[in-house]
This record gives structure tokens, sequence and C-alpha cells, in this order.
């Protein structure tokens, strides 16, 4: 055993006795998740405010991130829509989010990520869901491609993504569309993005553009899945359940986007603002965290020497002993119960990102 793990692993236990000592038990379960003090929608000022009043300072990852890279994403959502509905969700990253809210069916939603280029994303596909009544609408103005001809509510989702592989793009719909999504979230929604808000938010969506449904991770990476695979996959019984499996899913979600219910935050995990003032912001409308997707930022947390404070701020949200963390470790997606998990790391169990990877369930 090295003399730096044994030092790290001494830091990792010292800082888990402290939080141990900050934890605050969660509150006995009622049958459903305490969601009574949520608005119902918030108002285009709300909305902003309440992203502004939460959010950090821009920050840095490696990579933009496109487009999920987790293919066994919907192997958990069978569990997920046993949890109770009307909760609060809380992520990270971009669109897989929305195969997450589907299952859960939650209040209201905070996607919070680093990076300044996800809230822009978030807001794009915002402006775009809005925009589009269908499905087959929506992949149109996301890719910038001509509609192809019969495509209905009925379509499955693996023809839906076929049929836009080999419709050109058209650069005339690109500018229209941008047009169009900078003055829904500009004008419309009235939304105080800077000029260079709109350029980064417009390099996003020239990646749309030029890759349609084979852009991946960041941009066209090799050896990543797809845009279209990830939206076509299937959980372990083969049943498609991301959010454009049906008609049905995209209203839900389209509905949820209109009513400004998902907020797109800038914050690190680790930070000391952005989870913090979510939890402040969710204890004093009396609510609950019903599930927490944090995709594999644990693993750079540890690296980091920051999972610590990123488990003291997750202690310091409305939970019940029903909360529970979606992660992706060991190349699995698998549910943990935030309970369980802030025990373990106040004992300390866990003493590096290893031993969260071998955490959590897949239940049946």
């Amino acid at each position: 055993m090295s003399e730096r793990w044994k030092n790290g692993a001494l830091r990792a236990v010292a800082a888990s006795l402290v939080l141990w000592i900050a934890f605050v038990p969660a509150p006995r379960a009622a049958q459903a998740p305490a969601t009574a003090g949520l608005p119902a929608a918030l108002s285009d000022r709300e909305f902003w405010e309440l992203i502004e009043e939460v959010s950090e300072p821009d920050g840095f990852f490696q990579s933009e991130n496109l487009v999920g890279n987790e293919t066994p994403l919907q192997y958990v959502v069978p569990a997920l829509q046993r949890l109770p509905r009307g909760g609060v969700y809380l992520g990270v990253a971009p669109d897989q989010n929305f195969t997450y809210l589907l299952a859960l069916e939650p209040r209201l939603a905070f996607i919070v990520d680093i990076r300044r280029g996800n809230l822009l994303q978030h807001l794009m596909y915002k402006a775009i869901i809005e925009l589009s009544p269908d499905r087959a609408a929506f992949l149109s103005r996301l890719f910038s491609r001509p509609r192809p001809s019969g495509l209905d509510e009925r379509t499955p989702v693996p023809a839906l993504l076929t049929a836009y592989w080999d419709v050109e793009a058209s650069p005339e719909l690109y500018a229209a569309n941008l047009q169009a999504i900078q003055d829904r979230l500009t004008v419309e929604h009235g939304f105080r993005l800077s000029a260079d808000d709109l350029a980064r938010l417009a390099g996003i969506y020239q990646m749309f553009f030029r890759y349609g449904p084979a852009l991946s991770y960041s941009a066209a990476m090799r050896n990543m899945p797809t845009y279209a695979d990830m939206l076509t996959a299937t959980d372990r019984d083969g049943r498609h359940q991301s959010y454009l499996a049906t008609e049905e899913r995209y209203r839900w979600l389209r509905t949820f986007q209109q009513k400004n219910l998902l907020v797109p935050v800038i914050g690190d995990f680790a930070g000391p603002k952005a989870l913090r003032a979510v939890g402040a912001y969710l204890a004093r409308h009396g609510a609950v965290v019903t599930a927490f997707y944090t995709s594999n930022v644990e693993q750079y947390l540890f690296r980091n020497e920051a999972a610590g404070a990123f488990y003291g701020n997750v202690a310091t949200l409305p939970r019940d002993e029903r909360s529970v963390f979606i992660r992706s470790a060991a190349r699995r997606n698998v549910i943990d119960p935030i309970g369980d998990l802030l025990a373990a790391f106040g004992e300390g169990r866990i003493l590096g990102y290893t031993d969260v990877t071998i955490r959590g369930t897949i239940p049946e």
C-alpha cells in the first residue's frame, strides 16, 4: 500500500467523520414525496431568476458532452417507474435526463452541470421542444433536416431516427431554426442571454446540423454511441423507454418544458453554492428529492479529492428513505439509496471511487 494512497484514505476518513456529524437524518417517508408547496408552473421571470439565484460561475470540464454515452441508461427505468410520482428530480449533462424525467414524472427538475454550455444546450432543447408539436417535427428542427413523408404518431422510434439518416441537412432550415430558437428564448421568454451565450448556443446547434443522428458524445467521436443509438436503445426487456419512444411521452416532456419546470443550473457538485441553494429552495417549498442522476461525476470528484464536499452538499438536500442516486459506474447504470450512501461514507466505508462502483442495484 503506497504512502500516497494511505494519506488519501486518511483524509477521506477524516472528511467522512466531519460530514457524519453534520448529517441530518432524512425524514420518514410519507405516502408520496412532499411537494405541496411547489408551483404548478414557473413564470418566465421566476424561471430565469431561479437560475441566476442558484447558479455558480461557469466552470471547466474536458469536453462539451453533446450526447450521452451510457447505453445501459434505460435499464433502471422500470425500477424508477415504481418510485412515487411527483417528487423532485436532480440530474447532470444533456438530454438523457429527459428519459429519466419520463420515468419519474416529477413536479420539478434541476439539471446541475459545471458547464454553462450545458445550460445553453438545455435552453436550446427547451426552445426546440416548445416549437415542435410532435416527435418528427422535433427531430426536423434539431437536425435542420426537412421532415420525411410518412411519419406520424404511430411511427416507432427506430423508424423515426432511421428516416432522418439519409435526409440532407438544409443550411436554410438551420438559419431559420436558429433564429426561431433565439427569438423563443430572448423575445418570447425574455431570458437575459448575452451575445456570447447566443454565439455558444449557435455553435452547439451547429453540431446537430452538421452530424444529425450520427452526433456522438463530443461531435463525431469514434467508438461512442450516436444520438440515434441512445434514443433507440432499450431496457433489459427490449422495451423502448426513451423520451422519443412514443408520442405520449414526448407530449408530457413538452408540457413540462412549457411550464418552465426543467431548470438548468450552472454548478460544481462539490461547489459551495449550487446544490445547497437548490436544497434551500426545495426546503422552503416543502419538497423532497426523489432521484439524483449523477452519471459518473463521482469518479472525477474522488480524483480531485472533492467527494467529501459533494456528499456534504447532498446531505443538505431534503430527502426521504426512498430517495436514490442514479449512477453510471462499471459500464452499468444503477440505483443507490442516497441515505445508505451517505451513511457508508460517514462511517468510513467509502474511501475511493472503487468503493462507489460496486454499490447500487438494477432492481428486477
